[in-house]
């Protein structure tokens, strides 16, 4: 059943209300029109309880904009939404069009650092999320007193002589809750073996990244990418005001999943909105996504925490297969990774979350 306006719907009795589902919420396709973003094709997802986030079809079906009741959820960077071919795959190029938002999908053959791994150069984060949709399907549909919405499509990643990955992406959400779920499929058409790397770039900001706001996860190890990081790292959890110059911090975090083998983490704003709590948090397969990256960068404008599932770390391909911790797909091999992103409306989400990590 549907929650909403304070009880329970059964699809009969809400329909009896209305002449179109998207007068309480839905799905619907639009597209930008001007500077740098036009032509970029969205679906705007509203689940009716205040959730609202835009599928970005003309980047890896990767999460924009995205709001809870009129509070954004999401880091938004000064590039905005640009289209594809403005993409820029040399070196650290990747940043030009690194629009922030909910969810930036990087890989998949390369995910982190630039680098340059058995003479091949690769460009920060992969290309991946860069490339658009195709075979794409929006829509909604009841399943008994359920109303879901979803967005569907395939991004190839390929080469000539080289890899051929194929990610096939849907995002859906139920009428009626805060959450959000992605689930992926990664198969490898080609012939030969092929390096793999999947990262999860979850941007979230102002005003749940605030001052006073913490990162909420289980037990566990968290181990400082680099000397910047050691600075400080007894407040990795911990977010204070924008600094300008602030220098960007990286921990790895490895969790202990819950009996199901899921990991949960969010970052949480008791204070927000004279006390009554703001958070997003993160659930996702252990086994999948074996580390946590987090990205701590509190500077003026590019105030930011990042939540990265990963199955790597970022330090580029090379320093990967230096450890002996690169992950590859044998031809015809499938992966599939599912995520959950949710809303954490008040103190006492936040406190139920907390009490079960």
């Amino acid at each position: 059943m549907a929650d909403l306006f304070g009880r329970h719907w059964t699809r009969q009795e809400l329909l009896a209300h209305l002449g179109d589902i998207q007068q309480v919420g839905g799905v619907r396709r639009f597209v930008l029109i001007e500077g740098r973003q036009a032509g970029v094709e969205m679906a705007q997802f509203r689940t009716g309880t205040g959730l609202s986030f835009d599928v970005c079809l003309s980047r890896a079906l990767d999460i924009s904009q995205a709001e809870y009741r009129g509070q954004a959820l999401a880091w938004r960077s000064s590039t905005g939404d640009v289209a594809p071919t403005y993409y820029e795959p040399q070196g650290r190029g990747w940043l030009r069009s690194f629009s922030g938002g909910l969810v930036k999908t990087c890989g998949l053959t390369n995910a982190g650092a630039a680098c340059t791994d058995q003479g091949q150069e690769l460009g920060m984060h992969g290309r991946i999320g860069n490339l658009p949709a195709e075979h794409v399907w929006v829509d909604g549909a009841w399943e008994g007193d359920d109303y879901l919405m979803w967005a569907q499509g395939k991004m190839r990643e390929t080469t000539v002589f080289g890899e051929n990955l194929l990610l096939t992406r849907r995002v859906t959400a139920r009428l009626g809750e805060n959450k959000l779920w992605i689930d992926d499929l990664v198969e490898n058409e080609g012939a030969a073996t092929s390096e793999f790397m999947m990262l999860y770039h979850i941007n979230l900001g102002f005003p749940v990244v605030a001052e006073g706001a913490e990162l909420l996860v289980p037990p566990g190890k968290v181990v400082p990418r680099d000397a910047d990081a050691e600075e400080g790292k007894e407040f990795y959890a911990s977010f204070q005001a924008p600094q300008a110059g602030y220098r960007e911090k990286v921990y790895y975090h490895d969790l202990e999943p819950d009996t199901d083998g899921y990991v949960t983490a969010a970052v949480v704003n008791r204070t927000h909105s004279h006390n009554q709590g703001l958070g997003v948090y993160v659930r996702y397969k252990k086994e999948q996504l074996p580390q946590l990256i987090q990205w701590k960068m509190m500077d003026k404008h590019t105030y930011v925490v990042g939540l990265e599932p990963a199955n790597c770390l970022v330090e580029g391909r090379d320093r990967e297969r230096q450890r002996g911790t690169l992950q590859f797909l044998e031809p015809g091999e499938v992966r599939r990774f599912q995520l959950e992103i949710g809303v954490l409306p008040g103190v006492d989400a936040i406190e139920q979350l907390e009490a079960v990590l």
